[in-house]
């Protein structure tokens, strides 16, 4: 049995969990998630305990692969909802920005052209000086997702440092080449 699907997920005050069949809708002041649980596994609601409980029915393999797993998309729609989630990035460059225009960021990394994201629905995107990017949302994978994208259109790299990074990551810097002096 899973330790992660046995523990029950708090609802906390603002959040309103509903469950439709095998659709579980949460809603709060960031927004409203939903997602559809595996057969294999049941979710009920306790409204007087305010928890969402998921169950592994029996020891059946596939219901032990999703038991952990739900509970864990379930944990992050109702903190999502309530608190959101944040990605802050750095970009680290002579002369790299970024700008948002719309729902558009364009993203001047040094190359000949820019490039340009389209932002996707329930993210935000905050450009704050100095080459500081936060983005958030209701929904983790949207989030998560998206800062990844921002980050693949230019990786840091190790020799001087230059690229976009996670705010707090640790770029471990390389020696470039040594040359030898003496003549040959």
């Amino acid at each position: 049995m899973s330790l992660i699907g046995k523990k029950p997920v708090e609802i906390p005050g603002g959040v309103t969990v509903t469950l439709s069949g095998r659709t579980i809708t949460a809603q709060g002041p960031k927004g409203t998630l939903t997602y559809e649980h595996r057969p294999e596994v049941s979710v009920t609601i306790d409204t007087d305990a305010k928890q969402v409980v998921v169950d592994n029915p029996g020891d059946v393999k596939q219901a032990k692969k999703y038991h952990g797993l739900t509970r864990s998309l379930v944990q992050n729609m109702v903190e999502g909802v309530s608190k959101g989630f944040v990605k802050n990035l750095e970009i680290n460059g002579v002369g790299w920005n970024a700008q948002l225009q719309g729902r558009k960021l364009n993203l001047n990394l040094g190359y000949a052209d820019t490039r340009t994201l389209e932002v996707p629905m329930g993210v935000e995107v905050v450009v704050e000086g100095n080459g500081k990017l936060a983005i958030s949302g209701a929904d983790k994978q949207a989030v998560g997702q998206f800062a990844a994208s921002i980050r693949r259109q230019r990786p840091p790299e190790p020799y001087n440092g230059k690229g976009i990074k996670y705010a707090g990551e640790v770029i471990i810097r390389k020696e470039g080449k040594a040359f030898a002096g003496g003549g040959g």
